[in-house]
Order: C-alpha cells, then sequence, then structure tokens
C-alpha cells in the first residue's frame, strides 16, 4: 500500500513540474511569402519506404503548409511517426545523426503530444501534432501554426532534415530539407544558411542509439493496409489562439490539482 501511494505521489509530481515549466510555442507569423522546401526520402535497400515532405509558407505569413506523401510503409511496425529533427543527416545517411526532435523551447517527449493542445507540443512533433501515419501509402496536408520558414525563428527547419520511425521509435527513413523558393523578400538572410544535402542510407536506429541496430524489434502487427489519403487537416479556430489556451492561470490551475493530489496522498501515509 505505502509503495503504491509513493508511485502516486512520483507521478503526481512529475505532472506538476510539467505543468509548471512547458513554455508554449509561439504561432510564427511573418514567414516569407512563397518560400519553400522539400525533403526527398532516397531509396534505400533494408526498407521500400519512398515519398517526400514538402514545405511552403501559409499564405497568411501564420506558420507552414505540409505536404506529406510517402509510400512504401512495412505491412507491420505501425502506425508510424515522423518528425522534424534538430540536425541535418550526416554525410554517412545515419538517421541518429540527426539528434532529437526540433524542440526550441526544450519541452521534451514526454509527456506525449497532445494533439488538442498543439503549442504545448515539441515544434517538430508533427505526427504528433496531426496524426501517425496508419497506412502503407499516406498522403496528407496541413498547416502547423508553429512551423517557420524564417530563418531567425527558433522554429525554423529549412537548413535541418524530416525522420520516420516505427512505433517503437526505430528510424527508418530520414532526409535534409532543401530550399527550393526563399519567397518574397523580407529582410531575412535566407541565401546565408547552409543547406545540407545529405540523404538517409535506410538504416534503421532506435532513438538513442549511438550506433547502427541490425536487429530491429518491431511492434505487433497492424495489418497490410492499403493505400490511404488521410483527411487534410486544417488549423481550427483553437489552434490559431492556441498559446492563449496556455495561459499562466491554466498553467496555476494545473499545478494546484496536481499540488492538492499529492498532500492528498502523503497524508495517507500519516
Amino acid at each position: 500500500m505505502r509503495t503504491s501511494i509513493l508511485s502516486l505521489i512520483a507521478a503526481a509530481s512529475a505532472v506538476t513540474a510539467q505543468s509548471s515549466t512547458v513554455i508554449p510555442a509561439p504561432v510564427v507569423s511573418g514567414n516569407p511569402k512563397g518560400a519553400s522546401y522539400v525533403a526527398t526520402l532516397p531509396e534505400q535497400t533494408k526498407y521500400t519506404v519512398r515519398g517526400s515532405v514538402a514545405a511552403v509558407s501559409a499564405e497568411d505569413g501564420n506558420g507552414v503548409k505540409f505536404t506529406v506523401s510517402i509510400s512504401g510503409l512495412p505491412a507491420e511496425g505501425g502506425p508510424f511517426m515522423y518528425h522534424l529533427h534538430e540536425k541535418p543527416v550526416p554525410s554517412d545517411g545515419n538517421c541518429t545523426g540527426t539528434g532529437a526532435h526540433l524542440d526550441p523551447y526544450k519541452r521534451g517527449e514526454a509527456p506525449i503530444c497532445d494533439a488538442s493542445k498543439p503549442e504545448t507540443c515539441q515544434v517538430g512533433d508533427l505526427s504528433g501534432k496531426h496524426g501517425n501515419m496508419t497506412a502503407q501509402a499516406w498522403s496528407q496536408e496541413y498547416v502547423d501554426l508553429y512551423s517557420a520558414t524564417r530563418p531567425d525563428s527558433k522554429a525554423y527547419f529549412g537548413n535541418l532534415s524530416v525522420v520516420v520511425h516505427l512505433s517503437n521509435k526505430t528510424r527508418i527513413a530520414c532526409a535534409n530539407f532543401t530550399q527550393i523558393s526563399a519567397g518574397e523578400q523580407s529582410g531575412y538572410p535566407v541565401s546565408s544558411i547552409n543547406l545540407s544535402t545529405g540523404v538517409s542510407s535506410g538504416y534503421a536506429m532506435p532513438t538513442g542509439s549511438g550506433g547502427y541496430n541490425s536487429s530491429i524489434p518491431v511492434a505487433s502487427p497492424t495489418g497490410t493496409a492499403s493505400p490511404t489519403t488521410a483527411v487534410p487537416i486544417s488549423p481550427s479556430s483553437a489552434s490559431s489562439s492556441a498559446p492563449a489556451e496556455f495561459t499562466a492561470g491554466a498553467t496555476k490551475f494545473a499545478s494546484g490539482a496536481a499540488g492538492a493530489f499529492v498532500a492528498a496522498a502523503a497524508a495517507l501515509l500519516l
């Protein structure tokens, strides 16, 4: 009994810490009109994953419109995730070299992203905010309000990479973004960005691993999925004003509730 109560206290304390330290990502405005990038997944021998992730500034300059078109995903190991990562793919194609997710506000991966509050998720967690890939062929288009084509923004990904994962986080494909168009002149030094053109070799690496993974565990079979087109997800009015939803008041409420729970649990130990 005592052990169970201590476990509950620890869990509630973690919630309290998370509630009080998460910095909501701001909506990125002023993205250069017409600025566009694309990351094309290369051919490889281990997996048949192909496709691309294209990005262009949203029409009003608020956020970025992503077009995801990926096929050849495995019949098992899904649902599949994909994220913007904090580093480009190195010249040897090792997907582990891309580092962690793009996370300029240091949110961390835990707890998992709450898609109803995208401003509280990691900037690079695109599938967390807009949905995992649940079929072997996947197409989807949406606007992510927290991504940037402005090189001066913390949320800029134009010189970084995208990585595709199995549900167990094994990295099965990756590619660097390359600039298609700098867009209209906006005063930002787009031309000074050093864009890498390295590509993934297709080796599967689990998140956090420093080397190649020759024995890859996969999740329970999801069956052979037929090609599917996802329903486009557009930013809702809630998303457009999302930072306001995560105000200091909401933070205090969450923190206070968790604190009260800790106090109640502690009382049972007396």
